[in-house]
Protein backbone atom coordinates (compact mmCIF):
# COMPACT_ATOMS: atom_id res chain seq x y z
CA UNK A 1 0.00 0.00 0.00
CA UNK A 2 1.33 3.51 -1.22
CA UNK A 3 2.33 5.39 1.92
CA UNK A 4 4.14 8.19 0.72
CA UNK A 5 2.99 10.41 -2.32
CA UNK A 6 4.89 13.51 -3.85
CA UNK A 7 3.10 14.27 -6.98
CA UNK A 8 -0.29 14.47 -7.89
CA UNK A 9 -2.96 15.66 -10.36
CA UNK A 10 -5.57 17.64 -8.81
CA UNK A 11 -8.74 18.94 -9.90
CA UNK A 12 -10.19 22.06 -8.45
CA UNK A 13 -13.15 24.04 -9.13
CA UNK A 14 -13.97 27.22 -7.02
CA UNK A 15 -17.78 27.68 -6.34
CA UNK A 16 -20.23 29.67 -8.72
CA UNK A 17 -21.55 32.92 -7.49
CA UNK A 18 -25.18 33.03 -6.80
CA UNK A 19 -27.44 34.61 -9.16
CA UNK A 20 -29.28 38.54 -8.24
CA UNK A 21 -32.82 38.45 -7.01
CA UNK A 22 -35.35 40.57 -9.21
CA UNK A 23 -37.81 41.91 -7.07
CA UNK A 24 -40.28 44.56 -6.27
CA UNK A 25 -41.24 45.63 -2.42
CA UNK A 26 -44.97 45.23 -1.45
CA UNK A 27 -47.06 45.52 1.77
CA UNK A 28 -50.51 47.16 2.65
CA UNK A 29 -51.25 50.04 0.92
CA UNK A 30 -48.10 50.25 -0.79
CA UNK A 31 -48.10 48.13 -3.89
CA UNK A 32 -45.08 49.40 -5.71
CA UNK A 33 -42.51 50.03 -2.91
CA UNK A 34 -39.58 49.82 -5.23
CA UNK A 35 -37.06 47.49 -6.60
CA UNK A 36 -35.63 45.10 -3.08
CA UNK A 37 -33.92 42.29 -4.99
CA UNK A 38 -30.85 41.72 -3.12
CA UNK A 39 -27.59 40.78 -4.58
CA UNK A 40 -25.97 36.80 -5.20
CA UNK A 41 -23.13 35.80 -2.54
CA UNK A 42 -19.51 35.24 -3.80
CA UNK A 43 -18.59 31.60 -4.54
CA UNK A 44 -16.09 30.19 -2.64
CA UNK A 45 -12.32 29.83 -3.56
CA UNK A 46 -9.86 26.86 -3.44
CA UNK A 47 -6.89 27.81 -1.59
CA UNK A 48 -3.70 25.78 -0.86
CA UNK A 49 -2.00 26.44 2.63
CA UNK A 50 1.29 25.01 3.90
CA UNK A 51 0.89 23.33 6.77
CA UNK A 52 3.95 21.79 8.91
CA UNK A 53 2.11 18.27 9.71
CA UNK A 54 1.10 17.22 6.49
CA UNK A 55 3.96 15.55 5.10
CA UNK A 56 2.79 13.60 1.82
CA UNK A 57 0.00 14.00 -0.82
CA UNK A 58 -1.15 10.53 -0.27
CA UNK A 59 -4.92 12.30 0.30
CA UNK A 60 -5.33 14.30 -2.60
CA UNK A 61 -3.81 10.73 -4.17
CA UNK A 62 -6.83 9.07 -3.28
CA UNK A 63 -9.63 12.43 -3.61
CA UNK A 64 -8.03 13.98 -6.53
CA UNK A 65 -11.45 15.86 -6.98
CA UNK A 66 -12.26 18.51 -4.56
CA UNK A 67 -14.36 21.48 -5.02
CA UNK A 68 -15.80 24.77 -2.67
CA UNK A 69 -19.29 25.70 -2.06
CA UNK A 70 -21.55 27.90 -4.31
CA UNK A 71 -22.62 31.39 -2.86
CA UNK A 72 -26.28 31.74 -1.52
CA UNK A 73 -29.29 33.50 -4.66
CA UNK A 74 -30.16 36.78 -3.19
CA UNK A 75 -33.68 37.20 -1.94
CA UNK A 76 -36.20 40.01 -1.36
CA UNK A 77 -36.18 42.55 0.76
CA UNK A 78 -32.99 43.45 0.40
CA UNK A 79 -31.45 40.51 1.40
CA UNK A 80 -28.11 38.97 -0.04
CA UNK A 81 -27.17 35.82 -0.55
CA UNK A 82 -24.84 33.94 1.67
CA UNK A 83 -20.88 33.97 0.30
CA UNK A 84 -19.88 30.61 -0.15
CA UNK A 85 -16.75 28.85 2.13
CA UNK A 86 -13.35 28.19 1.19
CA UNK A 87 -12.05 25.44 0.94
CA UNK A 88 -8.86 25.27 2.16
CA UNK A 89 -6.62 22.08 1.35
CA UNK A 90 -3.22 21.70 3.59
CA UNK A 91 -0.54 20.65 1.65
CA UNK A 92 3.41 19.96 2.94
CA UNK A 93 6.17 22.16 3.11
CA UNK A 94 8.20 22.83 -0.13
CA UNK A 95 4.63 21.76 -2.49
CA UNK A 96 5.09 23.20 -6.19
CA UNK A 97 2.00 24.09 -8.32
CA UNK A 98 2.14 23.43 -12.08
CA UNK A 99 -0.14 23.64 -14.55
CA UNK A 100 -0.76 20.93 -16.67
CA UNK A 101 2.01 22.31 -18.92
CA UNK A 102 4.42 22.51 -16.29
CA UNK A 103 4.50 25.62 -15.81
CA UNK A 104 4.99 26.61 -12.38
CA UNK A 105 2.30 28.89 -10.57
CA UNK A 106 3.80 28.75 -7.17
CA UNK A 107 6.20 27.64 -4.59
CA UNK A 108 5.14 26.61 -1.59
CA UNK A 109 7.69 27.04 1.23
CA UNK A 110 7.13 28.17 4.65
CA UNK A 111 4.60 27.65 7.60
CA UNK A 112 1.48 29.32 6.37
CA UNK A 113 1.96 30.12 3.18
CA UNK A 114 -1.16 30.45 0.96
CA UNK A 115 -2.07 30.42 -2.52
CA UNK A 116 -5.46 30.80 -4.31
CA UNK A 117 -5.26 27.89 -6.83
CA UNK A 118 -9.05 28.67 -8.02
CA UNK A 119 -11.23 32.31 -7.60
CA UNK A 120 -14.99 31.50 -6.79
CA UNK A 121 -17.42 33.27 -9.29
CA UNK A 122 -18.94 36.74 -8.15
CA UNK A 123 -22.40 37.11 -7.29
CA UNK A 124 -24.95 38.82 -9.75
CA UNK A 125 -25.99 41.84 -8.63
CA UNK A 126 -30.17 42.25 -7.75
CA UNK A 127 -32.52 44.80 -9.39
CA UNK A 128 -31.97 47.06 -6.05
CA UNK A 129 -28.69 47.90 -6.94
CA UNK A 130 -29.04 48.18 -10.22
CA UNK A 131 -31.70 50.79 -9.81
CA UNK A 132 -30.93 54.20 -10.93
CA UNK A 133 -32.36 57.68 -11.57
CA UNK A 134 -33.12 56.60 -15.28
CA UNK A 135 -34.04 53.11 -14.20
CA UNK A 136 -36.22 52.80 -11.47
CA UNK A 137 -37.78 49.47 -11.64
CA UNK A 138 -35.72 47.33 -13.03
CA UNK A 139 -37.26 44.04 -14.01
CA UNK A 140 -33.87 42.13 -13.75
CA UNK A 141 -31.56 40.97 -11.77
CA UNK A 142 -27.69 39.49 -13.30
CA UNK A 143 -26.68 35.80 -12.76
CA UNK A 144 -23.51 34.95 -10.67
CA UNK A 145 -20.07 34.07 -12.19
CA UNK A 146 -19.24 31.00 -12.57
CA UNK A 147 -16.31 29.82 -10.69
CA UNK A 148 -13.00 28.94 -11.93
CA UNK A 149 -12.15 25.64 -12.51
CA UNK A 150 -9.26 23.51 -13.89
CA UNK A 151 -6.56 21.06 -13.36
CA UNK A 152 -3.42 21.56 -11.66
CA UNK A 153 -0.43 19.32 -10.32
CA UNK A 154 1.24 19.20 -7.09
CA UNK A 155 4.75 18.35 -6.81
CA UNK A 156 6.45 18.06 -3.27
CA UNK A 157 10.38 18.95 -3.50
CA UNK A 158 11.86 18.22 0.49
CA UNK A 159 13.04 21.40 2.27
CA UNK A 160 15.91 20.31 3.79
CA UNK A 161 19.42 21.39 4.29
CA UNK A 162 21.63 18.38 3.11
CA UNK A 163 20.87 15.84 1.04
CA UNK A 164 22.56 12.19 1.07
CA UNK A 165 23.10 10.67 -2.16
CA UNK A 166 24.78 7.88 -3.16
CA UNK A 167 24.02 3.93 -4.65
CA UNK A 168 21.59 1.54 -2.75
CA UNK A 169 22.78 0.18 1.08
CA UNK A 170 25.87 2.95 1.09
CA UNK A 171 24.62 3.75 4.57
CA UNK A 172 23.07 6.65 3.70
CA UNK A 173 19.79 5.44 5.97
CA UNK A 174 21.73 4.34 8.76
CA UNK A 175 23.42 7.68 9.01
CA UNK A 176 20.24 9.62 9.18
CA UNK A 177 19.10 7.06 12.12
CA UNK A 178 22.23 8.25 13.94
CA UNK A 179 22.11 11.67 13.30
CA UNK A 180 18.99 12.11 14.43
CA UNK A 181 16.00 10.81 15.91
CA UNK A 182 14.99 9.73 12.98
CA UNK A 183 13.89 5.54 12.32
CA UNK A 184 13.95 4.69 8.92
CA UNK A 185 13.86 0.92 7.84
CA UNK A 186 17.45 -0.41 7.42
CA UNK A 187 18.32 -3.57 5.95
CA UNK A 188 20.75 -5.25 3.97
CA UNK A 189 19.60 -5.23 0.42
CA UNK A 190 19.25 -2.68 -2.51
CA UNK A 191 16.26 -0.62 -2.39
CA UNK A 192 15.51 -0.39 1.11
CA UNK A 193 14.46 2.63 1.35
CA UNK A 194 11.76 3.51 -0.95
CA UNK A 195 10.84 6.61 0.08
CA UNK A 196 12.68 10.11 1.41
CA UNK A 197 13.79 9.80 5.00
CA UNK A 198 14.23 13.47 6.87
CA UNK A 199 15.90 13.89 10.04
CA UNK A 200 16.66 16.66 12.19
CA UNK A 201 20.39 17.27 13.71
CA UNK A 202 21.94 19.83 15.42
CA UNK A 203 25.23 20.66 16.27
CA UNK A 204 26.09 23.13 18.59
CA UNK A 205 23.53 26.56 18.09
CA UNK A 206 22.98 25.44 14.22
CA UNK A 207 19.77 22.99 13.64
CA UNK A 208 19.82 21.77 10.49
CA UNK A 209 17.38 19.02 8.45
CA UNK A 210 19.00 16.11 6.81
CA UNK A 211 17.42 13.75 4.01
CA UNK A 212 18.28 10.95 1.81
CA UNK A 213 17.59 10.39 -1.60
CA UNK A 214 16.63 6.53 -2.82
CA UNK A 215 17.52 5.00 -5.18
CA UNK A 216 20.28 6.44 -7.26
CA UNK A 217 22.09 4.05 -9.61
CA UNK A 218 23.27 4.80 -13.25
CA UNK A 219 20.21 6.05 -15.59
CA UNK A 220 18.49 7.44 -12.75
CA UNK A 221 17.70 10.76 -14.26
CA UNK A 222 16.53 8.33 -17.63
CA UNK A 223 13.87 7.07 -15.44
CA UNK A 224 16.15 3.94 -14.44
CA UNK A 225 15.59 2.59 -10.81
CA UNK A 226 13.77 5.03 -8.32
CA UNK A 227 16.15 8.48 -8.85
CA UNK A 228 14.31 9.71 -10.94
CA UNK A 229 10.84 9.73 -8.95
CA UNK A 230 13.14 11.44 -5.90
CA UNK A 231 15.86 13.51 -7.55
CA UNK A 232 13.59 16.89 -7.09
CA UNK A 233 14.05 16.47 -3.44
CA UNK A 234 17.57 17.11 -3.57
CA UNK A 235 16.97 20.84 -5.53
CA UNK A 236 16.45 22.79 -2.54
CA UNK A 237 18.96 21.36 -0.15
CA UNK A 238 22.02 23.83 0.66
CA UNK A 239 25.57 20.99 0.85
CA UNK A 240 25.34 17.86 -1.29
CA UNK A 241 27.06 14.45 0.93
CA UNK A 242 28.17 11.64 -1.55
CA UNK A 243 28.06 8.54 1.17
CA UNK A 244 30.49 5.64 -0.42
CA UNK A 245 30.45 2.04 0.65
CA UNK A 246 34.01 1.35 1.35
CA UNK A 247 33.59 -2.34 2.13
CA UNK A 248 31.19 -3.31 -0.74
CA UNK A 249 31.16 -6.67 -1.71
CA UNK A 250 30.14 -6.33 -5.32
CA UNK A 251 33.29 -6.83 -7.50
CA UNK A 252 32.79 -4.58 -10.46
CA UNK A 253 32.31 -2.04 -8.34
CA UNK A 254 34.70 0.66 -6.57
CA UNK A 255 33.71 4.17 -4.55
CA UNK A 256 35.16 6.25 -7.07
CA UNK A 257 33.00 4.90 -9.60
CA UNK A 258 30.06 5.17 -7.85
CA UNK A 259 30.61 8.88 -7.27
CA UNK A 260 31.98 9.64 -10.78
CA UNK A 261 28.26 7.62 -11.71
CA UNK A 262 26.26 9.46 -9.06
CA UNK A 263 27.45 13.03 -9.99
CA UNK A 264 26.73 12.09 -14.03
CA UNK A 265 23.27 11.57 -12.71
CA UNK A 266 23.08 14.76 -10.87
CA UNK A 267 24.81 16.50 -13.94
CA UNK A 268 21.88 15.38 -16.38
CA UNK A 269 19.48 16.34 -14.11
CA UNK A 270 20.54 19.80 -14.13
CA UNK A 271 21.02 22.86 -11.26
CA UNK A 272 22.75 21.49 -8.69
CA UNK A 273 26.75 22.72 -9.75
CA UNK A 274 26.54 25.62 -7.88
CA UNK A 275 26.10 23.13 -4.45
CA UNK A 276 29.40 22.46 -1.96
CA UNK A 277 29.96 18.51 -1.81
CA UNK A 278 31.23 16.61 1.17
CA UNK A 279 32.28 12.55 0.71
CA UNK A 280 31.54 10.19 3.37
CA UNK A 281 33.30 7.09 3.17
CA UNK A 282 30.95 5.08 5.23
CA UNK A 283 31.56 1.66 6.87
CA UNK A 284 35.73 2.05 8.14
CA UNK A 285 34.98 -0.10 10.82
CA UNK A 286 35.69 -3.01 8.81
CA UNK A 287 39.09 -3.53 8.30
CA UNK A 288 38.73 -3.90 4.28
CA UNK A 289 36.17 -0.81 4.11
CA UNK A 290 39.07 1.06 6.36
CA UNK A 291 41.93 -0.17 3.81
CA UNK A 292 39.83 1.15 0.80
CA UNK A 293 39.92 4.38 2.57
CA UNK A 294 42.94 4.76 2.89
CA UNK A 295 43.48 4.33 -0.50
CA UNK A 296 41.12 6.66 -2.29
CA UNK A 297 41.09 9.48 -0.09
CA UNK A 298 44.35 10.98 -1.20
CA UNK A 299 42.68 11.04 -4.86
CA UNK A 300 39.27 12.25 -3.70
CA UNK A 301 41.23 14.93 -2.10
CA UNK A 302 43.46 15.93 -5.29
CA UNK A 303 39.80 16.53 -7.18
CA UNK A 304 38.83 19.06 -4.12
CA UNK A 305 36.22 17.07 -2.07
CA UNK A 306 36.51 17.45 1.97
CA UNK A 307 36.86 14.05 2.74
CA UNK A 308 35.43 12.58 6.37
CA UNK A 309 35.69 8.65 7.16
CA UNK A 310 32.56 7.40 9.82
CA UNK A 311 31.15 4.39 10.30
CA UNK A 312 27.43 4.42 11.49
CA UNK A 313 28.20 0.58 13.05
CA UNK A 314 30.59 2.08 15.42
CA UNK A 315 29.61 5.75 15.19
CA UNK A 316 32.82 7.05 14.45
CA UNK A 317 33.49 10.05 12.80
CA UNK A 318 29.37 11.22 13.60
CA UNK A 319 30.68 14.14 15.54
CA UNK A 320 33.16 16.00 13.10
CA UNK A 321 30.43 15.24 10.09
CA UNK A 322 27.90 16.76 11.99
CA UNK A 323 30.10 20.15 12.82
CA UNK A 324 30.87 19.84 9.14
CA UNK A 325 27.65 20.00 7.49
CA UNK A 326 26.31 22.70 10.29
CA UNK A 327 29.38 25.29 9.40
CA UNK A 328 28.20 24.50 5.79
CA UNK A 329 24.72 25.56 6.67
CA UNK A 330 25.21 28.11 8.23
CA UNK A 331 27.03 29.96 5.83
CA UNK A 332 25.01 29.16 3.40
CA UNK A 333 22.17 30.35 5.37
CA UNK A 334 23.79 33.82 5.64
CA UNK A 335 24.66 34.06 2.24
CA UNK A 336 21.04 34.28 1.22
CA UNK A 337 19.60 37.64 0.70
CA UNK A 338 16.80 38.80 2.87
CA UNK A 339 13.31 38.64 2.32
CA UNK A 340 12.15 42.40 1.33
CA UNK A 341 9.26 43.46 3.14
CA UNK A 342 5.62 43.10 0.65
CA UNK A 343 5.66 45.77 -1.87
CA UNK A 344 2.71 46.70 -3.54
CA UNK A 345 2.86 46.64 -7.38
CA UNK A 346 0.63 49.54 -9.12
CA UNK A 347 0.49 48.85 -13.11
CA UNK A 348 -1.60 51.39 -14.35
CA UNK A 349 -3.50 51.02 -17.97
CA UNK A 350 -2.12 52.13 -20.85
CA UNK A 351 -4.34 54.98 -22.17
CA UNK A 352 -5.32 53.14 -25.55
CA UNK A 353 -6.26 49.92 -23.02
CA UNK A 354 -9.93 49.64 -24.85
CA UNK A 355 -10.56 46.79 -22.24
CA UNK A 356 -11.22 44.23 -25.43
CA UNK A 357 -10.06 43.61 -28.58
CA UNK A 358 -11.71 42.39 -31.73
CA UNK A 359 -10.25 40.25 -34.00
CA UNK A 360 -12.05 38.58 -37.98
CA UNK A 361 -11.42 35.05 -38.80
CA UNK A 362 -10.74 33.17 -41.67
CA UNK A 363 -15.13 32.34 -41.80
CA UNK A 364 -15.72 35.68 -41.48
CA UNK A 365 -16.74 35.79 -37.93
CA UNK A 366 -16.19 39.14 -35.92
CA UNK A 367 -14.62 37.89 -32.20
CA UNK A 368 -14.68 40.01 -29.41
CA UNK A 369 -12.32 39.15 -26.34
CA UNK A 370 -11.59 40.84 -23.04
CA UNK A 371 -12.55 40.03 -18.96
CA UNK A 372 -15.49 43.28 -19.22
CA UNK A 373 -17.59 41.68 -22.22
CA UNK A 374 -17.15 38.07 -21.50
CA UNK A 375 -17.99 38.66 -17.55
CA UNK A 376 -20.88 40.52 -18.81
CA UNK A 377 -22.18 38.23 -20.93
CA UNK A 378 -21.75 35.14 -18.07
CA UNK A 379 -24.13 37.36 -16.09
CA UNK A 380 -26.91 38.28 -18.42
CA UNK A 381 -29.99 36.04 -18.46
CA UNK A 382 -30.77 36.17 -22.36
CA UNK A 383 -34.52 34.83 -21.27
CA UNK A 384 -34.71 38.55 -20.22
CA UNK A 385 -35.19 41.12 -22.85
CA UNK A 386 -34.35 44.04 -20.68
CA UNK A 387 -31.51 42.17 -19.24
CA UNK A 388 -30.48 42.03 -23.25
CA UNK A 389 -30.95 45.45 -23.33
CA UNK A 390 -28.75 46.48 -20.38
CA UNK A 391 -26.11 44.13 -21.88
CA UNK A 392 -26.44 45.77 -25.12
CA UNK A 393 -26.13 49.30 -22.86
CA UNK A 394 -22.34 48.17 -21.05
CA UNK A 395 -21.55 47.21 -24.53
CA UNK A 396 -22.33 50.34 -26.62
CA UNK A 397 -20.67 52.43 -23.35
CA UNK A 398 -17.53 49.92 -23.54
CA UNK A 399 -17.34 51.10 -27.25
CA UNK A 400 -17.74 47.45 -28.65
CA UNK A 401 -20.54 48.45 -31.16
CA UNK A 402 -17.76 51.47 -32.33
CA UNK A 403 -14.71 48.64 -32.15
CA UNK A 404 -16.99 46.37 -34.55
CA UNK A 405 -17.37 49.70 -37.30
CA UNK A 406 -14.24 50.39 -37.20
CA UNK A 407 -13.06 46.60 -37.75
CA UNK A 408 -15.24 46.33 -41.16
CA UNK A 409 -18.33 44.28 -39.63
CA UNK A 410 -21.78 44.88 -41.29
CA UNK A 411 -25.42 44.54 -40.76
CA UNK A 412 -25.99 40.64 -40.68
CA UNK A 413 -22.41 39.33 -39.91
CA UNK A 414 -21.56 37.13 -37.20
CA UNK A 415 -20.50 38.62 -33.66
CA UNK A 416 -18.56 35.77 -31.01
CA UNK A 417 -18.54 37.40 -27.62
CA UNK A 418 -15.54 34.76 -25.60
CA UNK A 419 -13.19 31.99 -26.39
CA UNK A 420 -14.61 29.35 -29.17
CA UNK A 421 -15.42 26.83 -26.50
CA UNK A 422 -17.73 28.96 -24.75
CA UNK A 423 -19.05 32.29 -26.57
CA UNK A 424 -22.37 33.85 -27.30
CA UNK A 425 -22.90 34.34 -30.96
CA UNK A 426 -25.34 36.28 -32.72
CA UNK A 427 -26.14 38.43 -36.06
CA UNK A 428 -24.60 41.82 -35.75
CA UNK A 429 -27.42 44.65 -36.32
CA UNK A 430 -25.76 47.86 -35.68
CA UNK A 431 -27.54 51.02 -34.21
CA UNK A 432 -27.53 54.99 -33.77
CA UNK A 433 -27.58 54.76 -29.84
CA UNK A 434 -27.26 51.98 -27.38
CA UNK A 435 -30.37 49.55 -26.47
CA UNK A 436 -32.04 51.49 -23.48
CA UNK A 437 -31.98 54.89 -25.53
CA UNK A 438 -33.14 52.94 -28.65
CA UNK A 439 -35.82 51.26 -26.96
CA UNK A 440 -36.76 53.88 -24.71
CA UNK A 441 -36.76 54.60 -21.13
CA UNK A 442 -36.48 51.29 -19.99
CA UNK A 443 -36.76 49.71 -16.51
CA UNK A 444 -39.05 52.70 -15.70
CA UNK A 445 -42.29 53.18 -14.15
CA UNK A 446 -44.56 56.06 -14.90
CA UNK A 447 -46.54 55.26 -11.66
CA UNK A 448 -43.73 56.10 -9.32
CA UNK A 449 -43.51 59.58 -11.03
CA UNK A 450 -44.89 62.49 -9.93
CA UNK A 451 -44.98 65.95 -11.26
CA UNK A 452 -41.55 67.81 -10.48
CA UNK A 453 -40.45 71.28 -10.36
CA UNK A 454 -37.92 72.95 -13.08
CA UNK A 455 -35.32 72.70 -10.54
CA UNK A 456 -35.68 68.96 -9.79
CA UNK A 457 -36.11 68.13 -13.53
CA UNK A 458 -32.38 69.95 -13.69
CA UNK A 459 -30.69 67.73 -11.27
CA UNK A 460 -32.40 64.15 -12.59
CA UNK A 461 -31.39 65.08 -16.25
CA UNK A 462 -28.05 65.47 -14.47
CA UNK A 463 -28.46 62.22 -12.49
CA UNK A 464 -28.94 60.50 -15.84
CA UNK A 465 -26.14 61.81 -17.79
CA UNK A 466 -23.58 60.91 -14.67
CA UNK A 467 -25.53 57.14 -14.59
CA UNK A 468 -24.87 56.59 -18.37
CA UNK A 469 -21.45 57.12 -17.80
CA UNK A 470 -21.15 54.59 -14.56
CA UNK A 471 -20.30 50.88 -14.95
CA UNK A 472 -21.47 48.34 -12.48
CA UNK A 473 -18.43 45.87 -12.98
CA UNK A 474 -16.17 46.91 -10.17
CA UNK A 475 -19.24 46.78 -7.33
CA UNK A 476 -18.76 43.92 -4.75
CA UNK A 477 -21.70 42.25 -3.18
CA UNK A 478 -21.55 43.41 0.31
Amino acid sequence: MTTFVDRVELHIAAGNGGHGCASVHREKFKPLGGPDGGNGGRGGDVILTVDQSVTTLLEYHHSPHRKATNGKPGEGGNRSGKDGQDLVLAVPDGTVVLDKRGNVLADLVGHGTTYVAAEGGRGGLGNAALASARRKAPGFALLGEPGRSGDIVLELKTVADVALVGYPSAGKSSLISVLSAAKPKIADYPFTTLVPNLGVVTAGSTVYTIADVPGLIPGASQGRGLGLEFLRHVERCSVLVHVLDTATLESERDPVSDLDAIEEELRHYGGLGDRPRIVVLNKVDIPDGKDLADMIRPDLEERGYRVLEVSAVARTGLKELSFALADIVAKARAAKPKEEATRIVIRPKAVDDTGFTITQEEDGLFRVRGDKPERWVRQTDFNNDEAVGYLADRLGRLGVEEGLMKAGARAGDGVAIGPEDDAVVFDWEPTMMAGAEMLGRRGEDHRFEAPRPAAQRRKDRQAERDDAAREYDDFEPF
